[in-house]
């Protein structure tokens, strides 16, 4: 019988491949930087120095509001002044002053004070923790801004301030986040709102609102800030922000 004989197994060494050896480098690299970025950081947050502060940028953009109201004031100064002597020696010039003084009232422009009510709503400073309640509960939003101030309107306000601004037919109350933004400038809360007028008609226009109804049940349940108060005396600015109407128009 014949023998059969297996033939030798020859076992090849396989070489590492180019991302085997690399491995290592890499692991290498990386322990480098940590230690690195330890050291030099020191327990403090390196990006911080890089990432973009929105309250910076906020500030930075009142800052340059309220330098360019500062301007517009003065050129609205300097207009009316020259306006003026101009309409004492132009026929055309003092007529059309003497047809716009009549509508400077009614459009806002001129500083008006009387008895009114003043508005205060606040967000929530109360604590609800490991309570399912929500958040938006706890702030003061547009809507409610905008249910006071129509209400007012509607009870007969012949002029209305929120905050240090005054506010005119064509003026839009608006919140981003939990501030508001008025003529470019930004508060945040409490918000006041004052009105002068019929004070007992304004209020009972303040308690037949169906939005500040509802708002105020969340100020009594979780603690935001609702209150209405009679003045006998109110000063409220004239309108001094750019007056025009912003609107779209259909593309060509």
């Amino acid at each position: 019988m014949a023998s059969t004989a297996k033939a030798p197994t020859h076992h090849k060494r396989r070489l590492p491949t180019s991302w085997q050896a690399l491995v290592p480098v890499v692991a290498l690299f990386v322990g480098l930087l940590a230690v690195t970025t330890a050291h030099v950081a020191r327990g403090t947050d390196l990006r911080s120095a890089g990432r973009t502060n929105v309250a910076d940028l906020i500030r930075q953009a009142e800052g340059k509001v309220g330098s360019e109201d500062t301007k517009v004031k003065q050129l609205q100064s300097d207009v009316a002044g020259m306006t003026d002597r101009l309409a004492q020696s132009d026929a055309g010039v003092a007529a059309i002053k003497a047809k716009s003084q009549p509508l400077n009232v009614p459009t806002g422009l001129v500083a008006m004070s009387g008895p009114g009510l003043t508005v205060t709503l606040d967000d929530s400073h109360e604590q609800f923790n490991g309570q399912n309640v929500d958040p938006n509960t706890l702030v003061v939003h547009q809507s409610d801004m905008q249910a006071a101030v129509n209400a007012l309107w509607a009870g007969g306000a012949e002029a209305i301030q929120v905050m240090d601004q005054r506010l005119i037919n064509t003026s839009a109350v608006r919140c981003v986040g939990n501030t508001l933004l008025l003529n470019g400038r930004v508060y945040s809360p409490p918000f006041s709102i004052a009105a002068i007028g019929p004070g007992d008609a304004m209020r009972a226009a303040l308690n037949a609102s169906p939005n500040l109804s509802r708002y105020r049940k969340d100020a009594a349940t979780y603690g935001l800030r609702y209150s209405v108060d009679s003045k006998s005396k109110i000063d409220v600015p004239g309108y001094q922000a750019p007056i025009g109407l912003s609107y779209a128009t259909v593309g060509r």
